[in-house]
């Protein structure tokens, strides 16, 4: 049976593209969910053939028009509506929210998996980007990375799945080694999928 994906995004939806383009033999995205509901990534699945369902949920609205509803509420809700698409792999591709116990207690035996544009253990949180790059002028690193990690109540924190270097070259600005970083991500992400899948029809085996 062909396992389903739910992706989580924010943004522009580039390694959303990435996951889509890889056509998996043996899974598909059932869902792409944003908490923005301008991220262009929504428009990249309902533009696929045939097209992949999308969701939006933002925090603030959410809290808005629910009066005394917590940030761990809108947490829950997101959970709610990942698992009403029955996934067996759920991947944050840019989603640009950290999410409490509420969703990880909901998604509990559900593979949830993180891209972070940063090494393990190095550049946590919000600007790793922009952060690495400013420790390499200052001549603290040589090289920066990123990796797909599972999910854990830490930010950024779960075991890592797949980890690339991506190095500094010389005469590097930061768009310049962005590019290459997110030319790197985009194999990440997809390689990374693949090994969460292939480790679910391993244990179902």
């Amino acid at each position: 049976m062909s396992k389903r994906i739910v992706v989580l995004i924010s943004g522009s939806g580039t390694n959303l593209q990435a996951l889509i383009d890889a056509n998996f033999s043996d899974a598909s995205i059932c869902l792409v969910l944003s908490n923005r509901k301008a991220a262009y990534g929504l428009e990249r699945a309902r533009s696929c053939s045939p097209p992949i369902p999308t969701a939006y949920l933002a925090l603030q609205p959410y809290l808005k028009s629910l009066p005394g509803h917590t940030r761990s509420d809108y947490d829950a809700e997101i959970a709610k509506l990942v698992l009403e698409a029955k996934p067996d792999v759920v991947v944050l591709a840019g989603w640009m929210h950290v999410l409490g116990e509420s969703f990880l207690d909901l998604l509990k035996g559900v593979p949830v998996i993180n891209l972070h544009p940063a090494l393990p253990g190095e550049f946590d949180g919000t600007h790793s980007i922009e952060r690495a790059f400013e420790a390499w002028k200052k001549g603290e690193t040589t090289r920066s990375g990123c990796m797909v990690h599972r999910v854990v109540k830490e930010v950024d924190r779960g075991a890592p799945v797949l980890v690339r270097e991506v190095p500094f070259q010389e005469g590097d600005t930061l768009e310049s080694f962005e590019t290459r970083l997110h030319a790197a991500e985009w194999e990440v992400i997809v390689e990374a999928t693949r090994t969460v899948l292939a480790d679910l029809k391993a244990f179902a085996t």
